[in-house]
């Protein structure tokens, strides 16, 4: 059976750094970062009081007030990205066979705010009895993201969620990339969304150790491949992406934005919440991913990196690079941008998704921020480009990007300039 071939149509997002795709992608190649005191709660007891939480959102702007109360921030955020994405594909929404148009959508948490409002208010007045929202359970489950575009556009394609954690959103890209060659759909939604900066989720992520505590400095707190790195800094947001079969593409006359050429998953089978220290899920993902996408080593020109700024991964994930790239890595560039956004969980994989096809279309590679000179790790090879403190032309024909998870799920995604 012959493969068909997939190409990106429409890209949304929503995130600390930008609010649209445009504002978006000019605040990553100016190395904007979005970190900042949280509002949220109070973080008077907290060891961490910042993360880079969306901005100048208002669901009321986007919703009808009623509906909006009816969905959790998370999934608000999810339709606001897949809204901008399929105007900016342009597909007639009264034309197309919406039952070959399918949604795969992917949360690694999902409606953790629900449910600390509605767990807390029971806990706080057992006076009251379990009086409890009758939309508490479709506003929480991770999957309703994707059921809630799915009906807002009438499509009947495939339709679910991933939950594989920080690797949430690439696992449904690869999903919906691999139901598009195989000929199972003509058009997928997928992406990811997820907004867990609450008192549960950043006390939780606290009590691991897991973020960063430098709090007198939010903006330069992410700072991967830095000796000084603490931890990662949370985010939230949500990014979609259009995939789209290439002929149905060129039939409606889209604009192709670059192509889905392959997708490699791995487990590291070593830890609850650390990667391999060696790197060896990381290795063996990128090797699958190189090998489905019929690439070597040498056609990639960028890696975005998962490089979350926290003590071990970094230096793993470099070592991995070193090991599949051998003295290719070094003709590289490679850059976190969570430097930038923060980590957006399992809307990670597909915000960087659209970073890795911007940098395709536009041959620009965006910077890891906060790196400071002298501040080097000596388990890291500095030889490498990580791409530090500032964007760099260069012609990108293909991008790599990694996304781990805590429970050692590895996914990586390959996009590439289109050519007929």
């Amino acid at each position: 059976m012959e493969l068909k071939r997939v190409v990106v149509t429409g890209l949304g997002a929503i995130t600390p750094v930008g609010n649209t795709i445009p504002e978006f992608w000019n605040s990553i190649i100016n190395g904007k970062s979005g970190a900042s005191l949280i509002t949220r709660f109070d973080t008077t007891s907290f060891k961490t009081k910042f993360a880079c939480q969306v901005k100048d959102f208002d669901p009321n702007q986007h919703f009808d007030r009623k509906e909006a109360r009816k969905m959790d921030i998370y999934a608000q955020l999810a339709l606001v990205a897949a809204k901008e994405a399929i105007e900016h594909s342009g597909l007639d929404l009264e034309s197309i066979d919406k039952n070959e148009v399918g949604v795969i959508f992917s949360a690694g948490i999902g409606g953790i705010t629900t449910f600390e409002q509605e767990i807390g208010y029971y806990y706080q007045h057992p006076e009251m009895g379990p009086k409890f929202n009758p939309f508490f359970i479709p506003k929480m489950i991770s999957d309703i993201a994707a059921g809630q575009i799915s009906m807002m556009y009438g499509f009947r394609g495939p339709n679910y969620s991933i939950a594989s954690a920080c690797a949430s959103s690439t696992n449904a890209i690869i999903d919906a990339f691999n139901y598009i060659r195989l000929g199972k759909a003509n058009v997928m939604v997928t992406g990811g969304s997820e907004s867990a900066i609450t008192s549960g989720g950043v006390g939780g992520f606290n009590a691991m150790n897991a973020i960063s505590t430098r709090n007198d400095d939010p903006e330069k707190a992410s700072r991967p491949f830095s000796a000084s790195r603490d931890g990662f800094v949370m985010g939230e947001g949500a990014g979609c992406l259009i995939l789209e079969e290439l002929e149905h593409a060129i039939a409606r006359g889209a604009n192709i934005i670059c192509e889905v050429v392959g997708g490699g998953m791995s487990a590291d089978a070593y830890h609850l919440t650390a990667t391999h220290p060696e790197g060896l899920g990381a290795m063996l993902v990128m090797q699958r991913v190189l090998k489905d996408a019929g690439l070597t080593p040498e056609d990639i020109d960028y890696i975005n990196v998962h490089g979350t700024s926290t003590p071990v991964g970094d230096i793993s994930e470099a070592k991995a690079i070193k090991e599949v790239f051998g003295e290719y890595a070094y003709k590289l560039n490679i850059s976190s941008t969570k430097s930038m956004t923060g980590h957006l969980l399992g809307a990670a994989g597909a915000v960087e998704a659209i970073i890795a096809a911007l940098s395709v279309v536009n041959d620009i590679v965006p910077p890891t921020i906060n790196h400071e000179e002298g501040d080097n790790d000596p388990d890291i090879d500095y030889n490498l480009n990580f791409t530090f403190n500032k964007a760099q032309k260069r012609t990108v024909n293909a991008a790599l990007s990694n996304t781990f998870g805590f429970g050692g799920h590895n996914a990586s995604l390959i996009v590439k300039k289109f050519k007929r």
